[in-house]
């Protein structure tokens, strides 16, 4: 396959793992000995990484439970915050290690997300299995009604999927430096009307992207991408469900402080 028609697959999407340059030296050669990707295939591969996740998400999870301390858990969380960037950022770069570093990631986001989770849910009981069930309830919903042909990934709307997430990925990162200073984007974090608004079309941008990811999942599918791009669709599809995981979190916890 040429690179033109590797961009014209690719470049579909608001995830940062799926962007034209990531699959900018893509070539049919790297398919020889090594098969084709298929939708089963990611499938499964997807259900390793849900797997991997949720193993090391229970070992900090127990470990906050068991101490009540957020100092106990923290060290392990942001490490694995920091790692699973790391692992992110090189997996973007080298989609063909995608075997290898999209397993590490979902251990390192484990830990994260374990530790967080029981954090959110000593605070608010019951608020973990709420965030789960929506993210998972909007997965099948999202899968459904693209498979159906409801929701369509057009130009236009890959075009405002990505402009938002982008949009949404700045403010964040300017809030992030505002903290170092020790101010705040006050309305990112707030439980009024303002702030619950924002944390619902956060949710819904982060919902719309799994759509977008589905889309390349399927093409990279019919077109015969290499066998190691199943790894790389499984990868950047937790990434989504990660984001969006985190944000019916928030959502969540706004909605209770009130």
């Amino acid at each position: 396959m040429s690179k033109h028609n590797a961009l014209q697959m690719f470049g579909r999407s608001g995830n940062p793992t799926l962007n034209d340059a990531t699959f900018s030296n893509f070539s049919s050669s790297d398919s020889i000995g090594g098969g084709f990707m298929t939708l089963q295939g990611t499938v499964n591969k997807t259900g390793v990484l849900l797997l991997l996740v949720t193993m090391s998400a229970a070992l900090t999870w127990n470990l906050y439970f068991e101490s009540r301390e957020a100092s106990a858990v923290m060290p392990l969380g942001i490490g694995g915050a920091i790692i699973g960037f790391i692992l992110a950022i090189v997996t973007m770069f080298k989609p063909s290690w995608s075997g290898i570093t999209s397993p590490a990631y979902a251990l390192a986001q484990g830990l994260f997300l374990g530790a967080i989770s029981a954090i959110f849910e000593s605070q608010y009981e019951g608020i973990v299995i709420q965030a789960v069930g929506l993210t998972l309830g909007t997965l099948s919903s999202l899968l459904l009604l693209y498979k159906t042909g409801i929701i369509k990934p057009t130009e236009n709307f890959r075009l405002m999927i990505v402009s938002a997430t982008m949009g949404i990925a700045l403010l964040y990162t300017v809030s992030i430096i505002m903290n170092m200073f020790g101010s705040d984007i006050g309305f990112i974090h707030s439980n009024g009307l303002f702030g619950i608004g924002f944390s619902l079309f956060v949710v819904a941008i982060a919902a719309l992207n799994l759509v977008l990811d589905f889309d390349f999942i399927e093409q990279g599918s019919e077109q015969n991408a290499p066998k190691y791009m199943e790894w790389f669709g499984a990868f950047s599809l937790m990434v989504t469900l990660i984001w969006l995981y985190l944000e019916m979190l928030r959502l969540l916890a706004k909605l209770r402080s009130r």
